[in-house]
């Protein structure tokens, strides 16, 4: 597979990315590519196989879990520079929420296997990705407890 420019150009801009080593960004190319999601298009539901995650590049995708007598409910919304997808790092590799392009959507979609491939060869590699989407979690999680406690007054 030959990596394309433009999507290392697109990699080399997103702040998810930053201070990454030229050479893993270059292999880290290899396995995604540009994508446009137009409004309403599901990246994936909750329990689906989680094979892939996305750098958002512009437009928005709500995130939502499917709530009994209400349907699916946005829990949250990421727009510009987010990071959608965790679920593909750790097994099962089953998705614990849904996502959905709120509206046109730019983004850069990885196919998962080939990313932790490239972790298992390269465990530096590996801890640094590892650690940056652990932030991401870490951040959400502290998102959500806000809105808890904002929603339930604690």
């Amino acid at each position: 597979m030959k990596t394309s420019r433009n999507t290392l150009d697109l990699l080399a801009e997103q702040p998810f990315l930053a201070g990454m080593p030229g050479p893993w960004l270059s292999r880290l190319a290899l396995h995604g590519h540009p994508a446009v999601r137009p409004a309403g298009n599901r990246l994936f539901h909750a329990d689906g196989l989680a094979d892939r995650f996305w750098l958002v590049r512009s437009g928005t995708v709500a995130v939502d879990l499917h709530v009994p007598g209400r349907g699916d409910v946005v829990i949250e919304a990421i727009g510009r520079t987010g990071v959608i997808g965790w679920s593909w790092l750790f097994p099962p590799y089953r998705w614990h929420f849904g996502a959905v392009a709120a509206e046109l959507t730019a983004v850069v979609e990885f196919e998962a296997a080939g990313v932790r491939a490239m972790m298992a060869q390269e465990p530096a590699f590996g801890y640094d990705l590892t650690s940056r989407f652990l932030r991401v979690v870490a951040d959400r999680l502290q998102v959500a407890r806000v809105r808890l406690v904002d929603l339930y007054g604690y």
